[in-house]
């Protein structure tokens, strides 16, 4: 089964309509989101998933109670690190920082985390693999990106969303 992964969508609600649709038309059972939504402007989009979304909150989530409010119709969000056993049997373990993971990744066979807005893929020695979907938000580097877990193999693969025009600023 297919999960869908993101982090770091800074507000951009564009992008991460973007991600909605790709992760729609890839079939995904569930959506991970490891963080920084940054404000609850983003979470309505998250309700055209046609699957459930489990989140944790990032360093840049500034109205967590509104966020909390509008994730309780759309899935699950929770602090990190955060546990989620997927349909057929995965153990993920999810935050927004790679450190905050740390003293607890025994048992876990995937570790998604973010913050650095760098998309990456690694497994360990002891076979998890560790995922970073890089930046929905694309702010930082231009190159927006999710990730798509293969529960059933363990692969997973960065895709990257359509870019972001740069804008144009009219000065008066």
């Amino acid at each position: 089964m297919k999960i869908g992964i993101l982090a770091d969508i800074h507000d951009n609600a564009d992008n991460l309509r973007h991600a909605i649709n790709l992760f729609n038309a890839l079939e995904c059972r569930a959506v991970l989101l490891a963080g920084d939504f940054v404000s609850p402007l983003v979470v309505p989009s998250l309700r055209k998933l046609h699957c459930p979304v489990i989140a944790c909150f990032g360093d840049n989530d500034g109205n967590q109670t509104g966020i909390m409010g509008g994730m309780k119709i759309v899935g699950t969000l929770g602090y990190a690190p955060l546990c989620y056993t997927t349909p057929d049997g995965l153990h993920v373990l999810m935050a927004h920082h790679l450190h905050d993971v740390r003293d607890h990744v025994e048992g876990a066979d995937i570790i998604i985390f973010a913050h650095t807005h760098r998309p990456s893929i690694a497994a360990d020695r002891h076979g998890r693999v560790f995922i970073n979907p890089g930046e929905t938000g694309g702010w930082m580097f231009r190159k927006p990106t999710v990730a798509i877990l293969e529960t059933t193999t363990r692969q997973a693969e960065i895709l990257e969303l359509p870019a972001m025009s740069p804008g144009v600023f009219i000065a008066e």
